[in-house]
């Protein structure tokens, strides 16, 4: 399984906001200039999030977007799955697929460990965790 430039511009995006979070709009202009992302492909995806109810969207001079929720109620997995999709490494472990193999094939077990153990890491870091560890990171680089 590979991460989308999408999936991963997505993360960022979604931690530029809840590191940004003093309940303002921010413009994607600034998030993007943050993030050395095109704003072009920001609005893209900050639309997609929008959509879903993830952030709040104003228009005009003082718009911009912020988190709809508090970053702890956001998963990393959330927010993959609104961008990328099914994180399943392969597709006979995916919750409605059916594989005719399935009673024979013994590989299926290492795909459903595979799918186990990823959706256990991205089911249980939020934002808040990421936004955490980036001040801890940012501490330690300042310390002498």
């Amino acid at each position: 399984m590979k991460i989308s430039t999408k999936g991963r511009y997505a993360l960022r995006l979604m931690l530029d906001l809840a590191l940004n979070n003093t309940g303002e709009y921010i413009k994607i202009k600034n998030i993007a200039e943050r993030q050395e992302i095109s704003e072009k492909y920001l609005e893209q995806i900050v639309t997609a999030f929008s959509k879903s109810g993830y952030v709040k969207s104003v228009r005009g001079a003082q718009g911009g977007y912020k988190l709809a929720k508090s970053p702890k109620d956001y998963t990393v997995g959330m927010i993959l799955r609104l961008t990328e999709g099914s994180l399943s490494p392969v597709a006979c472990v995916e919750d409605e697929t059916e594989c005719c193999r399935t009673d024979d094939c013994v590989t299926v077990e290492v795909w459903k460990r595979l799918n186990t153990a990823i959706n256990n890491v991205v089911d249980n870091i939020t934002l808040a965790d990421l936004v955490d560890w980036q001040m801890q990171k940012v501490n330690n680089n300042f310390i002498i």
